[in-house]
């Protein structure tokens, strides 16, 4: 099972794409900011995830969402993947 959910505030209004398919699908980024639940020398942290967001909920993003303001995500998480090349020479 991969879900997760987070409670934070955007650092930026959601941007909007639509994919170039037959289909058009609306595409949100948006980064949000997670306070961490400890504090490091007294000093609040966070963590910035980039979100992603698709169809009606990528719309819904960017006709109500803005900069700042605390929302909750409900999704799972996907990371990418690279390929080192050993044959890197510094």
């Amino acid at each position: 099972m991969n879900k997760i959910m987070l409670i934070g505030r955007l650092t930026r209004d959601p941007e909007i794409r639509y994919s170039t398919n037959d289909n058009n699908t609306a595409i949100a980024r948006y980064t949000l900011a997670v306070n961490r639940p400890f504090r490091k020398n007294g000093e609040q942290q966070a963590d910035f995830l980039p979100c992603i967001a698709f169809g009606k909920t990528a719309e819904f993003a960017e006709k109500y969402l803005a900069k700042g303001m605390r929302v909750a995500v409900e999704g799972r998480i996907q990371t990418g993947s690279y390929t080192v090349n050993a044959d890197l020479k510094m």
